[in-house]
């Protein structure tokens, strides 16, 4: 299933990287800060979901940070685009057998917690799935991982540890919250988020739990980092818009570049 894409990107790609890195709507612009970068866009890996959601390239760069080679996918696939599980979580299969064994996953997130500033980083120290899908339905692939994989460290301890270092020397406030998956494209209704609230989310999107879930089956260390692009639904006056979620993730672009490229070098795999 996986090994067209695999062989295509290895005639273009030397090395195997060892962390990957996805970029969430907005926040594009980190595989800029790779050396001896190589581009490859979504539509000429085979099987491999293109990106339709604005805000997302839709390209894979490979390239390195200091001695570490890094993946970058610019741009994801969602569940609201119509793709299956599966596909959502394609693009984390193939970088894994390619070599991966550290994720970063950013995303833009609705604020639900009132001590989160639109703006903010917010490390994820777990997840609340409520997207009614898991990758891992189906029979499972023995070769990818275990038929039940644990859950317990979803997000590494060890690597949010290590990003609260990171955060700290270059003088960065980090908090940390619980992520809801919310299936989209529409926005949560006010009700909703009160809801949200109760259950224990700090903020919401419509990604990152497929991946984080993909990637936990394989082994692969996750970390996760949401920027706060807006508060929730009935949290303020006024509506939430795609258009305000990428002009706050346009401006923590810096903060979030100089952020990954202190943090990737560090994170253990």
């Amino acid at each position: 299933m996986y090994d067209a894409a695999i062989q295509y990107l290895q005639i273009r790609v030397s090395g195997r990287p060892e962390v990957a890195v996805v970029l969430g709507s907005g926040l594009g612009g980190f595989a800029d800060q790779l050396a001896d970068r190589v581009e490859v866009p979504y539509r000429g890996i085979p099987g491999w979901p293109q990106s339709t959601a604005a805000g997302h390239e839709g390209k894979l760069t490979f390239g390195k940070l200091g001695e570490r080679l890094v993946a970058v996918m610019s741009g994801r696939a969602h569940l609201y685009e119509g793709y299956s599980p599966a596909q959502v979580v394609y693009g984390i299969r193939v970088l894994g057998k390619l070599g991966v064994r550290g994720l970063v996953l950013t995303n833009a997130a609705g604020g639900i917690n009132l001590s989160y500033e639109p703006g903010s980083l917010v490390l994820i120290s777990d997840h609340i799935n409520l997207q009614g899908a898991n990758p891992l339905v189906g029979p499972n692939d023995d070769s990818l991982g275990p038929r039940f994989p644990d859950m317990t460290d979803a997000y590494s301890q060890r690597y949010r540890m290590i990003a609260r270092e990171v955060a700290a020397r270059l003088g960065l406030h980090l908090k940390e919250g619980v992520y809801a998956a919310v299936l989209g494209p529409s926005y949560e209704t006010p009700a909703e988020i009160r809801y949200l609230r109760t259950i224990g989310a700090d903020m919401v999107g419509m990604s990152t739990a497929a991946e984080c879930i993909a990637a936990n089956h394989m082994g692969i260390q996750v970390l996760g980092l949401s920027c706060i692009t807006n508060l929730a639904a009935g949290l303020r006056t006024g509506k939430v818009s795609h258009e305000e979620v990428l002009e706050t993730g346009a401006r923590i672009q810096a903060t979030l570049r100089r952020f990954l490229t202190e943090l990737i070098p560090q994170l253990e795999v």
